[in-house]
């Protein structure tokens, strides 16, 4: 059986690693981004 702590600190390390998943996929984004305007210029 799961004790409630076990739980918030699944949700926790779920959030933590969805939120740098975010921002990793976010700024690859944004890096293809200014490599097709300085390709363009």
């Amino acid at each position: 059986m799961q004790e409630p702590n076990d739980t918030r600190t699944i949700q926790q390390i779920r959030k933590s690693r969805n939120r740098v998943l975010a921002f990793s996929l976010a700024g690859f984004a944004i890096l293809v981004f200014f490599i097709s305007i300085a390709k363009m210029s």
